[in-house]
């Protein structure tokens, strides 16, 4: 993972102790409300429906086991609201109702304190930490080479690339030195510190897109022209919310040493004719769907003349590339040596976990190859009964940094699907991680399957969002606690947003569940078909609305109907396993599908 040097550290530091007087100064009355809060959120704290929300950075996704315990600190010691804010908040989720789930016990909001979320975004985000407090979390993250730059705010915000990096057995080149030339180059940037909208680039160095690159503002792919050099295919204005947009290509290939001077062009000509006027029509998708090929050429002319008449300040030098390049150190690996005792007991383990068939189920869901054939890549799982999906506790963020350590040479990393991946696993050692994953919780059998769905935290949290996200996502998944069942189902991407932001990727989900508000009260509308670009889903698309909305307690039901029909209709795939979910709608269409969900409606119910 990327190591941090004098600089690095020396500036973020800095921008903990600015933060503190800023803080200061606004107990103070010294900055008002106003002042304030554009400070606040440049540093990630946001202020939620009941709380305070901070989001922390971490770039790329890459995170060591004392950033992990630092994290754990914070649930622990500062993620602790008042008692009677607490309670007040939960009397509020509380009078929302439950959502039944039929043949098992109905679902009810539950508020918590004390952990983290992982997002889809590698951020991890803490809902209570009151801000009187906020200062000393800064401080505490800065020790630990962390931040919440980047994490708000109408900038550049945080870099993402696809969760295997640098260690895919299908990598054309590694993106992260390209990601955090660009992270240091967008940091702070002055003259994008205030664009029309968000703004979120998200780069992919493998052969199958697993970045989701045709859904942010700027997508790079790493590819290779038919000589060999390398380079980048550029899309821009790919976004979700109220209109879901794919990217447009708008480069097929630039040169690696161009990428800066490039990008600056696309967000220079989005900062001067985005819309500024209509928050719903700021984001740069709507520039790049309103102008098509004149909005091209604007950015191939300001490109043009960034490089001819500016002399192209930011091209990438060999130097530089390798400069950033040398700060992603590979740990160094030695094989676990077992003698005596130690030996018996590793053999022991082993043959226990080849006899044991949850052993092989978490081969084939939770390990996938490397690039270094003695090596592993295993993921955590981060969806059970009981906790949101990607919430972690204190105390399980201190026993993946445990398992990080034991297994994986001090090093995780977050993924976009809200789980905890280990890149850097001996073969060897996989019985020994098994055990010690599932005594943990973590080793779960479910990693691309239904009940590893995407959720966004919702109204339980969330001041935008129309509709609970968490009691829908806790119903699914106490509805199919089968493994049998999802094995049979096979993958599916099920996602979950609370409101039309779409921070649940519902839009990209095989199965997508909206939440929304009619006359004060929580609806749902599902879409089918959406793809976020892996070779499983294909090409990126948003999913088709199966109808009018449903209510919470109907959409279990709406979700197992869609399965069986997905059961009905199934062929025989060419290597005899059934054919997938996606796969048999894409061949059967939406109809059938969307017949069976509103058959599932029940027969008395208001009028959505």
């Amino acid at each position: 993972m990327y190591r941090y040097t004098d600089f690095d550290r020396q500036f973020v530091r800095a921008r903990a102790e600015q933060y503190r007087d800023q803080l200061e100064r606004w107990q103070a009355g010294k900055l008002t409300e106003e002042e304030f809060r554009p400070l606040r959120l440049q540093n990630g704290w946001y202020i939620q429906r009941y709380a305070p929300m901070l989001r922390v950075a971490v770039p790329y996704g890459e995170i060591s086991s004392a950033q992990l315990r630092a994290l754990a600190k914070i649930a622990r010691d500062y993620d602790r609201p008042d008692a009677a804010l607490l309670s007040e908040a939960q009397v509020k989720q509380s009078a929302l109702g439950e959502v039944p789930v039929p043949g098992g016990a109905p679902v009810a909001t539950v508020l918590t304190a004390g952990y983290g979320h992982f997002t889809t975004r590698t951020n991890v985000q803490y809902n209570w930490i009151p801000l009187a407090r906020s200062a000393d979390v800064m401080d505490l993250l800065a020790s630990v080479n962390m931040h919440g730059i980047q994490t708000s705010g109408n900038t550049i915000r945080n870099i993402t690339t696809e969760e295997l990096a640098g260690i895919a057995a299908d990598e054309v080149a590694d993106p992260r030195p390209f990601a955090e030339i660009l992270r240091q180059w967008s940091t702070l940037h002055p003259e994008f510190a205030f664009l029309p909208r968000k703004f979120k680039v998200a780069l992919n160095g493998a052969a199958e897109d697993r970045a989701a690159l045709g859904w942010y503002d700027i997508g790079l792919q790493l590819v290779r022209d038919g000589a060999g050099a390398l380079g980048f295919r550029v899309q821009v204005g790919g976004g979700m919310g109220r209109t879901p947009i794919i990217g447009t290509v708008v480069r097929e290939f630039l040169p690696w040493h161009q990428l800066l001077n490039y990008v600056e062009a696309c967000i220079r000509v989005y900062n001067e004719y985005g819309r500024r006027d209509n928050v719903w029509k700021a984001r740069i998708k709507i520039l790049v769907k309103a102008e098509g090929q004149r909005y091209i050429d604007k950015v191939e002319e300001e490109f043009r003349q960034i490089v001819e008449l500016d002399g192209g300040p930011h091209t990438i030098t060999q130097a530089e590339y390798d400069r950033v390049a040398a700060c992603f150190v590979s740990p160094t690996l030695v094989p676990t040596l077992r003698k005596g005792a130690e030996a018996q007991l590793h053999e022991i383990v082993r043959a226990g976990a080849e006899a044991d068939t949850a052993y092989d189920r978490w081969l084939q869901r939770n390990v996938r190859s490397h690039r270094d054939p003695a090596l592993r890549i295993v993921t955590l799982s981060f969806k059970r009964l009981g906790q949101a999906p990607g919430d972690a506790t204190a105390e399980q963020m201190e026993t993946a940094a445990e398992l990080a350590d034991r297994f994986s040479a001090g090093e995780a990393r977050l993924t976009h699907e809200q789980n905890l991946l280990l890149p850097w696993v001996h073969a060897q050692d996989l019985p020994e991680l098994f055990a010690a994953a599932r005594k943990a919780g973590f080793a779960r059998p479910n990693i691309g399957l239904l009940t590893d769905m995407i959720a966004c935290p919702g109204g339980d949290f969330c001041s935008l969002a129309n509709a609970r996200s968490l009691p829908i996502a806790e119903a699914i998944t106490q509805r199919f606690q089968d493994l049998d069942e999802e094995f049979d189902l096979g993958d599916i991407r099920l996602n979950i947003s609370g409101c039309i932001n779409s921070c649940g990727h519902h839009h990209a989900g095989h199965i997508g569940i909206l939440g929304v508000d009619k006359d004060g009260k929580e609806w749902y509308q599902v879409t089918l078909g959406g793809a976020d670009g892996t070779d499983l889903s294909g090409p990126a698309l948003p999913g088709k609305v199966v109808g009018p909305s449903f209510s919470a307690a109907e959409v279990p039901v709406v979700i197992e109907a869609v399965l069986d029909a997905y059961r009905r209709l199934r062929q025989p795939a060419a290597d005899g396993r059934a054919e997938t979910f996606i796969a048999t709608l894409r061949r059967v269409g939406m109809d059938p599908f969307k017949a069976a969900a509103n058959s599932a409606r029940f027969v008395q119910k208001e009028a959505a």
